[in-house]
């Protein structure tokens, strides 16, 4: 709800989109870096800062809402956002290489994914009455707490031997130097891995259009009680689509282009039952990325795992920093539904690279 607690905060949509901008420039920025720092230090000890820093991020917004505490909070949360991408995947998939389960990389993270969705489903369906409780401060308060639970967990996750114990020094600069030109080189010469790097790129760029799902329901007219339950309706397509990642993966191009049709129309209307067809095409989107990510992770070796997935990530941040930089522009003339619409016609720039994925040969066992 914090987009909603921001124009609370007096800020326009304009505002508001600079606020994601700055978000998605600190994630972009650190990117690569931390993909770099994940294969050559301990990816669980990145996971375990990650959420912390965005719970110093949300307890600036609970204590002083105003604009520079909400850009700083943003630019702590875009770090721990950072810290984790690429890390996650690398440690999960070559965990599972370790215990002979590689093929059930997209299952499992589908389903992971899926709960986390459902995490922030329940967090949404909650926002309501606890904002009626407490007010803005009783949601940040509990928010935090939910990040400590985070960093506590990943504490949990296995570290493979031998993993965190590169060291630093003189020649850690160059080191890193080098596994970023290995990374490139995986990157562009693997047959597929480019290819994928940049589907994986568009697709989970395009996610960051549900920053602004919390306006188009205030555009619908309903009363701002009912806000939540659209979001609610969103978020459950979300989680219902991760859920699923890893069936039916023969339809992987066919999903972003009828994923685009179901927003566009979706939101279009300003309705509020309009909202069941975009909560359809996230649930497309988000089974899509998965798809495109397990395709990506069975190109790429473990060595640089976490380095080319960032490669990704950092092609996602520019996505969203282009759709942050567009909706800004285009809310100065349009409301939310026509800009949802517009921004539908980005779903369609994967479709051709999929379709060519799943007609070339398979990608050999690393």
């Amino acid at each position: 709800m914090y987009a909603v607690l921001f124009a609370g905060a007096g800020l326009s949509e304009a505002g508001i989109s600079s606020l994601f901008a700055v978000w998605s420039l600190t994630a972009f920025l650190l990117e690569v870096p931390s993909g770099v720092w994940a294969d050559r230090f301990s990816r669980r000890a990145l996971l375990t800062v990650a959420p912390l820093l965005a719970g110093a991020g949300f307890t600036l917004w609970t204590l002083w809402p105003c604009y520079a505490s909400f850009a700083a909070g943003f630019v702590l949360w875009g770090a721990g956002s950072a810290l984790r991408s690429g890390a996650l995947q690398a440690l999960v998939h070559e965990e599972l290489t370790r215990v002979g389960a590689p093929h059930a990389y997209a299952r499992l993270t589908g389903r992971a994914q899926a709960l986390g969705t459902t995490a922030a489903l329940a967090a949404t369906a909650l926002a309501g009455p606890l904002l009626a409780a407490g007010g803005d401060r009783a949601v940040g308060l509990v928010s935090v707490a939910v990040t400590v639970l985070t960093a506590l967990a990943a504490v949990a996750l296995p570290e493979p031997r031998g993993r965190g114990t590169a060291a630093a020094g003189p020649g850690a600069a160059a080191a890193h130097a080098g596994l970023l030109r290995e990374a490139l080189d995986q990157a562009r010469h693997t047959p597929g891995a480019g290819r994928m790097v940049g589907v994986v790129s568009l697709l989970a760029g395009a996610t960051a259009l549900d920053e602004y799902v919390p306006l188009l329901a205030q555009a619908t007219g309903v009363r701002p009680s009912f806000v939540p339950l659209l979001v609610l309706l969103v978020t459950a397509g979300a989680t219902a689509g991760a859920w699923l990642a890893g069936r039916g993966t023969r339809w992987a191009p066919l999903a972003p282009a009828v994923a685009a049709v179901c927003l566009a129309a979706g939101a279009a209307g300003a309705h509020p039952a309009g909202l069941a067809l975009v909560a359809v095409a996230f649930g497309l989107l988000d089974w899509s990325t998965v798809a495109a990510d397990a395709r990506l992770q069975e190109r790429i070796s473990d060595r640089t795992r976490a380095t080319v997935t960032s490669l990704a990530g950092l092609g996602s941040e520019a996505v969203a920093l282009l759709l942050f930089g567009c909706w800004a522009l285009g809310s100065h003339w349009s409301g939310p539904g026509p800009l949802f619409a517009l921004a539908a016609l980005s779903f369609l720039l994967p479709v051709f690279p999929l379709w060519r994925c799943n007609i070339s040969v398979p990608p050999r066992r690393q």
